[in-house]
């Protein structure tokens, strides 16, 4: 995980996750998941090239199943995509980054930020 993605666990998800400035997205994955890193990759290239539109998170559900609880997580990787403090929408399975960026401009496009 690089600096560009935010490890994100019970203790540090309120202020990085719910209190953003900016939309978040948040993977929600784990070590043995095949999908989840094949989609890394993806996520950091989101994280580099985007920014200013979206803070890019993950969470290791094996290590934060409160969170996973939380969310409702029964697949991964789970992308939750929060803004303003809610989740407003979300992604099942390994995404094409087309599909993840048609998203993030999606949430952008509902409202100011």
């Amino acid at each position: 995980m690089s600096d560009l993605v935010s490890k994100i666990t019970d203790k540090n998800f309120q202020t990085e996750v719910l209190e953003s400035k900016i939309p978040v997205l948040v993977d929600f994955w784990a070590d043995w998941c095949g999908p989840c890193l094949a989609l890394a990759p993806v996520l950091e290239q989101i994280a580099k090239e985007h920014p200013e539109k979206i803070k890019v998170c993950k969470v290791n559900v094996e290590e934060n199943p409160q969170l996973a609880a939380k969310f409702n997580i029964r697949n991964i990787p789970f992308l939750a995509f929060v803004k303003d403090g809610q989740k407003v929408a979300e992604l099942v399975g390994n995404q094409p980054k087309k599909v993840i960026l048609n998203q993030i401009e999606a949430l952008h496009d509902s409202g100011a930020n």
